[in-house]
């Protein structure tokens, strides 16, 4: 083999390492100055949820972004959304660190632990949730409620009310940002997300539809392999060009 074809093969196999680790990632977000109705009381709420796509796989990551929380109308309490491709989805795994909020606001941090959240499907589509809505087909029942909603990260809370602060059945919380590794053979790294619904609250139905905010793209690694490819193909025709005049 000569070094022609030596050159041509790496390239071919960066190339193809390339198709392999591709992924995609589209966030939803609540729209802007979104509100929900609890208990007769108007309350802000603010979350994002970063969908990563791969063969196989789907990476869900949500986060409570709500500033100076002061009810638990404002938890974040489960997710549904729909995707393009699919067959029969399994909760992998889940991750979250538990935060115990006390009375007067202060925060006691926990340990890292798997959600309870449950997982199944619901009108078609798939839900993560907490606090669960009826009629959904259970895959994973939930076993946290009403605990481990997610609260936004902060050093203290000090606006938070009783149904926050030193509320026995609601801690601990998931602190922040909250982590599901969901498998599905018919995933694939151009797997998208159509709808997404963010449910707050500590009881059903309080629920902000979703915008979605970027479109799927290359993870860093796909890019940097891709790069990586296409400067061994230029390598390798300018040796050819070399070899083809000798």
């Amino acid at each position: 083999m000569n070094i022609f074809h030596k050159v041509t093969g790496l390239c071919c196999g960066v190339l193809c390492a390339t198709a392999v680790l591709t992924a995609g990632t589209i966030t939803f977000n609540t729209p802007s100055n979104s509100t929900v109705s609890v208990g007769g009381e108007t309350q802000s709420v603010d979350a994002t949820a970063t969908f990563t796509t791969s063969p196989g796989t789907l990476t869900v990551t949500l986060e409570n972004l709500v500033s100076n929380i002061h009810d638990a109308g404002q938890v974040l309490s489960d997710l549904q959304f729909s995707l393009s491709t699919g067959g029969t989805a399994s909760l992998f795994s889940s991750s979250g660190q538990e935060v115990t909020v006390n009375s007067g606001g202060s925060k006691t941090t926990g340990s890292t632990v798997s959600t309870g959240w449950g997982f199944g499907t619901l009108s078609g589509g798939l839900i993560l949730c907490d606090v669960c809505p009826g009629g959904v087909s259970f895959q994973t029942n939930p076993s946290a409620t009403p605990s481990h909603t997610i609260i936004p990260t902060a050093s203290s809370y000090p606006n938070a009310n009783k149904s926050i602060a030193g509320n026995g059945p609601h801690n601990p919380f998931l602190d922040g940002t909250v982590s599901f590794t969901i498998d599905d053979s018919l995933f694939t790294a151009n797997t998208t997300v159509d709808s997404a619904v963010f449910s707050f609250s500590t009881a059903s139905g309080v629920d902000v539809t979703g915008v979605p905010n970027t479109p799927g793209v290359p993870e860093p690694v796909s890019l940097a392999l891709t790069g990586a490819g296409l400067v061994g193909l230029v390598g390798s025709m300018r040796l050819k060009r070399r070899f083809s005049r000798a």
